[in-house]
């Protein structure tokens, strides 16, 4: 059964099949051409004397049977050998066996030819969207925020004068097709004191490669490498920018981690430099995208800063790409207290003008147990007043994309699910059947794993 499998639809393994046996077929034939038909006249007479003493008379279908069984025998001991020959490569260069070769091909051919897709953010909220969106499309571009200043990334970025690589390293792991062993690698914290301690070895590792490769760029598409990442990162600038919000009473605070812990109303965001030129990669990526994705994140601290690079906002007003933002589920204390939906669309559009077409609001309640814990931190669930989105010329796309555990995060299923459907409906009749096969094709590897799991 599990050679089966071989035969699905996708693998491009069937034809090549057909061509062996064809050869075969052809070889047969040059070989009785070569060696003169009187020795297959010889073989031929030979079973019409077998037929004779067996049934006393000549029957010309016992040489067609005969015939038949031949060609039969001459298929299997193919198949046979065919089917030895792949497993003694497959032992050797992926030693999980046949199934995880024949996922990987299925995979690889189908997610190849799926949307293209391009993810502006940073933070958790952009991790768990590319979680999600990899199991239906590898044409993934997420352009990453550089304004981070804390914690690991912020030590590095003062030390090394890189931009920081937190969130270009989380953007990594969560496209990651790779050992669980290498994905727990790169997020691990040194602990103890010293030096080390607090940096992350992924921060480390990128790090490392820009100084080796001398480019943020090739380093990040060097560690894709060893992560074996479907798509691509991209920071949204190479330069050292630094993050800077105007309050409403006036006063300047810079630096995204200081941002948050003035506890006041922002007016607006900008970078220092103002003029930060953005990776020619980024642009490119947003002109060609079937889709550009604003979030899940922090609204001023991870979406803001990728669209205040110069010529970002631009590319996307001038996209033919849907363009989509997925609103956070809850405020952020510090950031956007007692902010609706429609206000976190307005903060997009006061800073970088019509770059969205569908803003993606959450329909799901949120539990009384969990809305008590976040209101004890000052957050609260975002309202989705759809009125007032649609009033600012946005379309309102109203869905269930939780997870509720200990935490409330956007379901990277649901929420992939939720961004493919909106894709494909968007599309011309033609493109919308390829798409929804990708999409199918994407669910039926997930629920297969799951029953593996």
């Amino acid at each position: 059964m599990h050679f089966l499998k071989w035969m699905y639809p996708g693998i491009k393994l069937k034809r090549w099949l057909l061509l062996f046996s064809v050869g075969v077929i052809a070889a047969s034939i040059g070989l009785a051409i070569v060696f003169n038909y009187k020795y297959v006249g010889v073989i031929e007479e030979a079973i019409f004397r077998m037929a004779y003493v067996m049934t006393g008379n000549y029957y010309y279908t016992v040489t067609t049977i005969v015939g038949m069984t031949i060609i039969l025998s001459g298929l299997v001991v193919m198949t046979l050998a065919t089917r030895q020959i792949i497993r003694s490569v497959i032992s050797v260069i992926i030693p999980e066996g046949a199934d995880r070769l024949i996922e990987i091909i299925f995979e690889k051919r189908k997610l190849t030819r799926g949307p293209a897709v391009a993810v502006v953010g940073g933070g958790t909220g952009l991790s768990v969207l590319l979680r999600g969106i990899k199991s239906i499309t590898s044409n993934i571009t997420a352009i990453v925020t550089v304004a981070d200043d804390g914690g690991s990334s912020g030590r590095l970025r003062n030390d090394l004068g890189m931009i920081p690589p937190g969130d270009l390293r989380n953007c990594l792991v969560a496209l990651a097709d790779t050992e669980p062993l290498m994905e727990k690698l790169f997020q691990h914290r040194f602990g103890g004191v010293g030096d080390l301690a607090g940096h992350s070895f992924g921060n480390l590792f990128i790090a490392a490669m820009t100084e080796v490769l001398g480019d943020v760029e090739k380093a990040l598409k060097e560690s894709s490498k060893v992560l074996a990442v479907r798509g691509q990162v991209l920071p949204a600038s190479t330069q050292t920018v630094r993050l800077v919000a105007e309050m409403q009473d006036g006063t300047c605070v810079e630096g995204e981690s200081q941002i948050p812990l003035a506890r006041k109303a922002i007016k607006r965001v900008f970078l220092r430099p103002e003029n930060a030129e953005p990776v020619k990669s980024v642009l490119e990526a947003i002109n060609d995208a079937d889709a550009v994705i604003l979030g899940p994140g922090s609204l001023y601290t991870s979406v803001l800063p990728n669209l205040l690079v110069k010529g970002v906002a631009e590319k996307l007003r001038q996209t033919q790409a849907v363009k989509i933002y997925i609103c956070n589920v809850m405020t952020q204390p510090g950031e956007t207290d007692n902010y609706t939906a429609s206000q976190h669309v307005k903060a997009i559009l006061d800073h970088a003008g019509p770059v969205i077409d569908y803003v993606v609001v959450n329909s799901q309640d949120v539990a009384h147990s969990l809305r008590a814990t976040y209101a004890s931190q000052g957050a609260f669930p975002v309202l989705a007043d759809t009125e007032a989105i649609e009033a600012m010329g946005v379309k309102v796309v109203e869905a269930n994309i939780i997870s509720e555990t200990n935490l409330v995060r956007h379901d990277p299923v649901k929420l992939s699910r939720t961004i493919i459907s909106m894709i494909y409906n968007l599309k011309t009749n033609s493109e919308r059947m390829r798409l929804l096969d990708y999409y199918l094709i994407a669910d039926n590897i997930k629920k297969l794993k799951d029953l593996e799991d």
